[in-house]
């Protein structure tokens, strides 16, 4: 068996079939009650904590992150860890401060509530920022890391075909059920997921000895979080610009935000917001340490990329193969439905509403799902060009680290400073993307600071900058022109007043309490963490 080659017996493919029929049907069954915008884009805001949870981490869990993080530590140690541990730090902060008044503003879409804490160009802008992000990096993405794995493994798939089946069942489940269906499936797939890639960690460990074996043979820079202010991958100053793409990620991204929106009640917001970052953690063991074990069992791998098929086809039995296989596809799809339904809510709400408010429910739900056929088939169109670039995911995490953390600072200073207004906050996120953009094609793409005689900071370092750069537009450009008016936009910053009567709930038991919730989410963290200082 060649590096990374799959054998499948009949078990495995009917694995594989029972799924997607499975999905498809429960498409099918939702579709039957939809009769509202608010049943279709956010699930008639009924969801409660365990799927929203679930489908949050399902949705961050996409084919390039499955496949991604073991090659990450394959090459670089469990310093990739440093990725997963600070998700729980900025869902903690979320579902404490932003979740609240997201959920207030009665918002369907991020970008919506942009118009009710500053104005409409602001939410133009970052609206259509998200959609075209959507449709030719998320979608696309997800659609051609899909198709590839399919290609490669199961016989008589070209990556066309492939993509193509991976489009027709995401979009399928996702036009007929909207928000719903995305977010249960989501739900049965980060359940597979977690299944086989635990079987991989478990059939790994006893593959190489045990824990303790593990260790001895590793060296101190693969077992170790920190890393030297140079070091290529992530130095430790880096971890804080991490920090802010996972702001960027995690509360103002709206493929991964919106189910939070569609959540029942606050507390079943927040608590869903907490059971993700919880199930971040144990991605240290089940994404990332297997990645480890390939250094010990498969030294010397071509493409570090190719250390979870590697795994998968070595250590796995029939029947888990298919079972890991289907993670994988589910993995994928979670992450495409997610964007498909996302932009088809963007659009749908965020310009269509907007130019027709009298639009109807019925009118609007067609619209979105029309939106989201569109989507699929531009980015099944586009998806297999991506295999003409190089380190595609290396890029989109660069250029993320370039362009959003001024529209962070708008999101997080607006919250806590009352004068910042609508043109700061225009100002920040339209330079923000034009000096970003232009700076990650000089130094990432063209390669030119180092030929001007510039320094190349690493790109966490960038996110760093761009956040700052993003914070000074903002108060310039609001202290330059008139406040805005105290009591519209009372419920969007943050007060002591509103804090207390959301945390202060004497209604209910200490264990349902969000601040002991997020205290002891705090402690799995810090322990985790401290065991690989």
């Amino acid at each position: 068996m060649q590096e990374g080659t799959f054998s499948l017996e009949r078990i495995d493919y009917a694995i594989i079939v029972v799924y997607f029929i499975g999905v498809i049907a429960h498409g099918l069954y939702v579709s039957r009650g939809h009769e509202s915008a608010d049943d279709y884009f956010l699930a008639g805001r009924n969801l409660p904590w365990y799927l929203i949870g679930f489908s949050l981490f399902a949705s961050n869990m996409s084919g390039s992150s499955f496949v991604g993080l073991m090659g990450a530590s394959y090459s670089n140690g469990v310093v990739v860890f440093n990725y997963e541990w600070t998700a729980a730090i900025v869902l903690i902060f979320f579902a404490l401060f932003m979740l609240p008044a997201f959920l207030r503003a009665g918002i369907y879409t991020i970008p919506q509530f942009l118009t009710s804490r500053y104005d409409k160009r602001s939410r133009v802008a970052y609206s259509l920022f998200t959609v075209l992000a959507i449709m030719f990096i998320d979608t696309a993405g997800a659609l051609y890391a899909g198709g590839l794995v399919i290609a490669n493994v199961i016989p008589g798939f070209t990556l066309w075909t492939a993509v193509a089946v991976l489009a027709v069942v995401a979009g399928v489940y996702t036009i007929l059920g909207g928000l719903e269906a995305v977010v249960v499936t989501d739900t049965v797939q980060a359940i597979l997921l977690v299944i086989g890639a635990s079987a991989i960690f478990f059939f790994g460990l006893e593959k190489v000895g045990g824990w303790d074996e593990m260790m001895s043979r590793l060296s101190a820079d693969n077992t170790s979080l920190i890393m030297p202010t140079g070091d290529d991958f992530l130095p430790w100053p880096g971890i804080f610009g991490v920090v802010l793409l996972g702001f960027y990620y995690w509360t103002l991204n709206q493929f991964v935000v919106q189910r939070t929106l569609g959540a029942r009640d606050l507390d079943q917001g927040r608590k869903g917001a907490l059971f993700a970052g919880l199930l971040k953690i144990p991605n240290l063991f089940i994404m990332i340490l297997p990645g480890v074990f390939a250094i010990i069992l498969f030294p010397g791998l071509d493409n570090p990329d190719m250390a979870f098929p590697t795994l998968a086809a070595e250590l796995l039995p029939v029947g888990f193969r298919g079972l890991i296989l289907t993670a994988l596809i589910a993995a994928i799809m979670s992450s495409l439905d997610s964007a498909l339904n996302a932009a088809a809510t963007l659009v749908s709400i965020d310009f269509v509403k907007e130019a027709r408010p009298s639009i109807g429910d019925d009118s609007l739900v067609r619209v979105g799902r029309a939106f989201t056929a569109f989507a699929m088939v531009v980015g099944a169109i586009y998806a297999p060009s991506i295999a003409s670039f190089e380190n595609l995911f290396e890029y989109f995490q660069s250029v993320l680290a370039y362009v959003t953390p001024p529209i962070v600072a708008v999101y997080i200073i607006g919250l806590f400073w009352k004068r910042a207004n609508g043109t700061g906050s225009f100002a920040a996120i339209v330079l923000g993307l034009v000096v970003g953009v232009s700076a990650f094609l000089t130094k990432e793409v063209m390669g030119l600071w180092g030929t001007w005689g510039f320094p190349e900071p690493h790109y966490t370092y960038m996110a760093i900058a761009m956040f700052v750069f993003g914070g000074v537009v903002l108060a310039i450009g609001s202290l330059m022109t008139p406040a805005p008016d105290p009591e519209a936009i009372a419920d969007y910053t943050f007060t002591q007043e509103v804090f207390k009567k959301d945390l202060l709930r004497l209604d209910r038991p200490w264990y349902e309490d969000i601040r002991y919730q997020s205290c002891a989410l705090t402690g799995v963290m810090l322990m985790t963490i401290l065991y690989f200082w």
